[in-house]
């Protein structure tokens, strides 16, 4: 797959850092302190990727403003509660980021978590000056609404047929599909492989360090 793709489009959560079981018992957790049916592992799993007031309404229907505005900040309040440093990131990813940009690929970012979050994410990690441009869900449309997308593809002016995205999530991949970009899906986070596959990527890779040598070979 070499020089078949100039700009590399990376989700967040589930796919550079491993941080699924962490969300999930931060959503689990929200629901409890609000006094709301506490969702199964599964279900938290299904909406990661989602902007978190997305996520919130898929998970809690019915429930009012008010306290769909609680869950929310009690979400982001424990998250944030959780120290990151760049061993959060999935085995090799860091040396990955940093080989892909030296070979002249043009990395991005495109996430369901806000900028704050992001910003702590990856300040707390060291991998902001490897990312040309990141997106968030609050700057723009949640997943899997592919403006995201497209404002990385004009910032970078990369063509649709030039650009890819690497995500672990059926939002991540039907994002792509809508944005009419390749995609290639990591198993490691959100969705298992089965259920990755049926969104036809190019690939399903168990581990996102993987991607390194599909991109030099």
């Amino acid at each position: 797959m070499k020089n078949r793709f100039d700009l590399i489009i990376f989700d967040w959560d589930g796919t550079l850092i491993d941080s699924i079981d962490w969300i999930v018992h931060c959503l689990q957790t929200a629901a409890q302190q609000c006094a709301c049916v506490i969702p199964e592992s599964q279900a938290a799993r299904d909406v990661i990727g989602l902007s978190i007031s997305n996520a919130c309404d898929q998970l809690f229907p019915g429930v009012d403003q008010q306290t769909l505005t609680r869950l929310t900040a009690c979400y982001q309040h424990t998250f944030s509660s959780r120290q990151l440093n760049r061993e959060n990131l999935f085995p090799g990813v860091y040396e990955m980021l940093v080989e892909l940009k030296q070979s002249g690929y043009q990395l991005a970012v495109a996430t369901g978590k806000t900028r704050a979050g992001l910003q702590q994410a990856l300040q707390a990690t060291a991998t902001e000056e490897l990312f040309c441009i990141t997106r968030c869900s609050d700057e723009t449309a949640s997943k899997p609404d592919p403006l995201m997308l497209h404002q990385i593809m004009q910032h970078t002016q990369a063509a649709n047929e030039r650009s890819l995205m690497v995500g672990d999530s059926t939002h991540d991949l039907q994002m792509a599909i809508n944005a009419q970009i390749s995609a290639i899906a990591v198993s490691c986070g959100a969705h298992p492989e089965n259920i990755l596959q049926q969104y036809n990527p190019l690939m399903c890779l168990q581990e996102p360090a993987e991607l390194l040598n599909i991109m030099r070979g």
